[in-house]
């Protein structure tokens, strides 16, 4: 706030009166000897002489100028306090501080006791250059942002807004509501607070504001509005004399019993040590939180002496303790006497303003010359206290540990503590949580912190009433009392929750109108809870967006979605060819491709070398189709002689037995099973078609399928399963659609006609509805996972369903195998065969590389290619390679060729591939020739290879040839 400027008329005075200023400031005390010849530094104090802080506040501050001087005896300054009574107003604070600025002129002002007070108090200093320190205005409102020379020697109301949302934190409190004075100490902290519980999800449903000068029916009145919430944990933040009074009423009203949680804020939490035990016994239970102050012996030695002191001036006092007010008070002393022998006393003027005013005239306040330097010299002031660690912060005292105490019996026990950024831990216990608490009533466990209903009241349920599907929800008589109550699956989850929460009485009333009918829709009867009318909701609700502006849902307690019911068709194929219908076309072509490809594969290996692969062309056709298809029965009679010939077959008979054996499955499940298939399969078919379509009436399906594009005029309301039913049948609508819960329970009464397509639609399923941020919600929605996860549930459904189990579409269809689950074994066999293959080719094309390398490159490709055919067509023996005997061709280097053809191109002398290819290719002897050759060309053929090592030249190809025709 912006000082006012100084009337430009006062300069005229200034000269005049200078002198005499001077000597009146020191007449005064301004810098006046004092005692033992120190300089007197006069400090002003206002406080509440009336009030339990102030007297302790006086005799502390008192015997912290005496503790400070007898340690620092040779300082040249001595504080002088000058006490002026407030009266316990921000007048009277205000009134006493003109007076100490204008008459004492003194360079410092400690306190005032009040937030209230200090700010109009702090103006004053800010006017006057003269700092203002308090040592219990403690409203975040007041800062040095607000006024540079007003400081804050205690904490600021702020902090302990952190150490309370800890509190409710721990014991998972979700609504908390505030009892505060109403003036700038209560106001001050409920922004604070209030942002505080929003970080940790706390709601504060109503604020409870109390006059600072309340009447006790003022009081009652508001705790009577108390009484009626649901909420049962409290915070309190007043004055004592307040509180004290609030809490007399409190426990008269009953509201310190069993389920009711109280915490109270530093600044009343000390009041049992003021008063004792009347406030104890008011108190019992309650939760309060302080600055934590470390007793040490220094502080031990104090409270003695004060003890001692304070009794002797107040002899009917009872209280024993100084408290942490009084404490900051003492540090407050010493820090201003610290900064009084730092400043010097060079300069105490203190510069008149108006002296034609009243000494008790705003306009007559002057300025201090020593404030600015005095300001800075106690903000940099450290040491350590009485009450801890003095050290300011932004000009107020930097906050450190606080203490959790618990009123019980004649005083307080501590439970724990509070310090960043640990939070919570426990006192007795290093564990992140408070020691036991004694709460009000004492219970055995920690309070739910909510009541509903209030007062002994019953909850009252809403019930539906609708005809059709009783297995949820029915009227029924009781026999005894001969009343009609509710029955069915949703009373039976219900009751069975409800058991758990003994608290929590209810009755039901039934949502019917005169005629016996239900009073509305579904989303009337939930509407009545919004209208307070109902406590809640029981009964087949489904949990929707548009519901959920008004009431609050549990957790859903049954299977969620929307989906059709369709009549189905038993498609079973049974006639003649049903045998090929296990598997598809593209399955059915893969496997005889493979079946032909495999037996191919194999003939080549086993053509030159198996006696049982070779002869006609026809007959080796045969035998590959035979060998091949034989396979699948594992009848095959041809034993193979190449080592890549058996692993081409293992890797197709593993394959023929997963083929078998999956064909025989589908075929048996094909012949034995039902084939049931749905006359609809989705929605857009139905729209696409016009068809109509039926609903439950009463439900929310018809704003849901106008969403779906449906038209009005193709929606039947119906009332029963019976319905749905006769409507499916006649034609009428070519589908339901329902929750599935419904259509469970209508497929269990017709099995097998019926199943259902989807879900279609996405819903949360049934649940309970209560109003908005209704404490129950949370309460029955844990009763309901522990219902859901236990027997008991299993028992309810069983009622509900039965045994009975309804095949649905997909438990029924046995569609027939196709190409794409069998891919990978066609893949594992083609690679086999083809890598066999690929291996004996080039083995083949290897032992005759010598001769291919040497044809005519001019020759033709189809006769080169002839040739080849020839040449593979010849029969080869085994174990032709290992001992070069017993073969029907001759051996040329590594390379075997028929006997004529190397007598040819003996005869002819060396020629080119292109000549003997033309030559051979007209005059190669038949197969059965070359058999019928007599055993002495052979004779001579091996005597030949005997004695030449080497390979036999053109001429001893002649001789051989002349010896075998002559």
């Amino acid at each position: 706030m912006k000082r006012r400027g100084r009337n430009p008329q006062l300069n005229l005075f200034y000269l005049v009166f200078f002198f005499s200023f001077i000597l009146s400031a020191r007449t005064q005390g301004g810098g006046g000897g004092g005692a033992n010849g120190r300089i007197q530094f006069d400090a002003g104090v206002i406080l509440d002489l009336n009030s339990w802080i102030g007297n302790i506040s006086l005799s502390c501050m008192r015997m912290a100028v005496d503790d400070f001087y007898a340690v620092n005896s040779g300082y040249s300054t001595r504080i002088s306090l000058h006490i002026r009574d407030s009266g316990g107003d921000a007048f009277g604070a205000a009134s006493a501080a003109i007076d100490l600025l204008n008459n004492v002129q003194v360079k410092a002002i400690l306190g005032p006791q009040k937030s209230l007070q200090a700010s109009f108090v702090m103006e004053l200093g800010d006017r006057a250059h003269v700092p203002i320190i308090s040592f219990s205005a403690k409203s975040p409102s007041l800062s040095s942002t607000q006024s540079s020379y007003f400081m804050r020697t205690a904490y600021n109301d702020s902090t302990q807004a952190k150490v309370i949302a800890s509190i409710i934190q721990e014991f998972n409190w979700r609504e908390v509501v505030p009892v505060y004075v109403d003036d700038e100490y209560g106001n001050g902290i409920m922004p604070f607070l209030i942002n505080e519980f929003q970080l940790i999800d706390v709601r504060v449903p109503y604020r409870s504001s109390i006059p600072p000068s309340a009447t006790k029916s003022q009081i009652l009145k508001e705790l009577s509005r108390l009484k009626e919430m649901q909420t049962r944990v409290f915070v309190v933040h007043m004055t004592c004399d307040l509180g004290l009074n609030l809490f007399k009423i409190v426990k008269e009203e009953g509201m310190l019993k069993e389920g009711y949680v109280w915490i109270t804020t530093y600044g009343l939490t000390d009041i049992v040590n003021l008063v004792g035990s009347p406030a104890a016994k008011s108190m019992q239970g309650v939760l309060g939180v302080r600055p934590f102050v470390n007793m040490t012996s220094k502080l031990r030695d104090f409270k003695k002496r004060w003890r001692k002191i304070f009794h002797q001036e107040n002899p009917h006092a009872i209280i024993t303790e100084p408290i942490v007010f009084g404490l900051w008070a003492y540090d407050t002393v010493w820090s201003l006497a610290l900064a009084a022998e730092k400043v010097g006393m060079n300069n105490l003027t203190f510069q008149v303003a108006d002296i034609s005013k009243s000494s008790n005239d705003i306009a007559s306040i002057g300025s201090s010359s020593v404030g600015p330097k005095l300001l800075q010299s106690i903000q940099s002031t450290e040491f350590d206290g009485m009450a801890g660690k003095f050290h300011l912060i932004d000009g107020q005292l930097e906050s450190q540990v606080f203490e959790i105490v618990n009123v019980v019996k004649n005083g307080t026990v501590r439970v724990g503590f509070w310090a960043p950024p640990h939070n919570i831990s426990g006192w007795k216990n290093s564990k992140d949580k408070l020691d036991a608490v004694i709460w009000p009533g004492e219970p055995e466990q920690v309070p739910k912190g909510w009541e509903w209903p209030t007062a002994g009241k019953n909850l009252t349920i809403g019930v539906p009433v609708k005809p059709g599907f009783p297995e949820f929800i029915s009227v029924d008589v009781d026999p005894h009392s001969k009343k009609q109550v509710p029955k069915g699956y949703c009373i039976d989850v219900f009751e069975a929750v409800m058991q758990n929460l003994s608290y929590a009485p209810y009755t039901y009333e039934f949502f019917e109108a005169k005629d016996g009918n239900m009073n509305g829709t579904y989303d009337d009867l939930v509407y009545q809870v919004y209208l307070k009318k109902y406590d809640a909701v029981v009964g087949d609700v489904t949990i929707i967006a548009n519901r959920s502006l008004y009431v609050d849902f549990t957790l859903p307690y049954t299977e969620s979605g929307v989906s059709m019911l369709v009549p189905i068709n038993d498609n079973s194929k049974k006639d003649a060819w049903a045998f090929l219908d296990p598997l598809t076309t593209d399955l059915w072509l893969a496997s005889g491709a493979f079946f032909i490809f495999t037996g191919f594969v194999v003939w080549v290996i086993e053509h030159r070398i198996n006696k049982e692969f070779r002869g006609e062309p026809t007959e080796q056709l045969g035998t590959v189709l035979y060998f091949s298809f034989s396979t699948l029965v594992f009848a095959h009679r041809e034993k193979v002689l190449s080592n890549l010939s058996r692993i081409v077959v293992i890797v197709w008979l593993f394959v023929v037995l997963v083929l078998q054996s999956s064909y025989t499955a589908s075929l048996s499940s094909m012949l034995t099973v039902r084939q049931l298939q749905p006359t609809v399969t989705n929605l857009n078919e139905l729209i696409k078609n016009g068809n109509h379509v039926g609903y439950l009436n009463d439900s929310f399906m018809p704003s849901l399928l106008k969403r779906l594009n449906f038209e009005e005029s193709k929606l039947i309301a119906y009332n029963s399963p019976d319905e749905y039913h006769d409507a499916l049948a006649n034609g009428t609508v070519a589908a339901i659609v329902d929750e599935i819960p419904y259509l469970k329970i209508f497929l269990n009464k017709y099995c097998g006609k019926y199943t259902m397509i989807g879900p279609t639609y996405k819903t949360d399923g049934f649940g309970f509805a209560f109003p908005k941020n209704s404490p129950l919600v949370s309460e029955v929605s844990s009763g309901i996972l522990r219902l859901l996860e236990s027997k008991k549930m299993g028992d309810i459904e069983n009622n509900l369903y039965g045994n009975r189990s309804c095949p649905t579409q997909e438990e029924t269809d046995t569609s027939s195998l196709s190409f794409r689950s069998f891919w990978g074994l066609f893949l594992i066999t083609g690679v086999a065969s083809m890598a066999c293959l690929v291996l004996y080719l080039s083995h083949f094309l290897y032992k005759h590389r010598e001769f291919l390398q040497s044809w005519d490159p001019e020759e033709s490709v189809w006769k080169k290619l002839a040739f080849l055919a020839k040449l593979y067509d010849q029969r080869e023996h085994p174990d032709a390679n290992k001992t070069g005997e017993g073969k029907e061709e001759q051996v040329v280097g590594d390379a075997t060729y028929p006997v004529d053809v190397m007598t040819n191109a003996a005869i002819s002398g060396p020629q080119t591939p292109s000549s003997i290819s033309n030559h051979t290719i007209e005059n190669f002897e038949s197969e059965e020739e070359i058999e019928a050759s007599s055993d002495e060309e052979s004779a001579s053929a091996r005597e030949i290879s005997r004695h030449n090592p080497d390979p036999p030249s053109f001429a001893d190809m002649l001789t051989a040839r002349d010896q075998r025709d002559p």
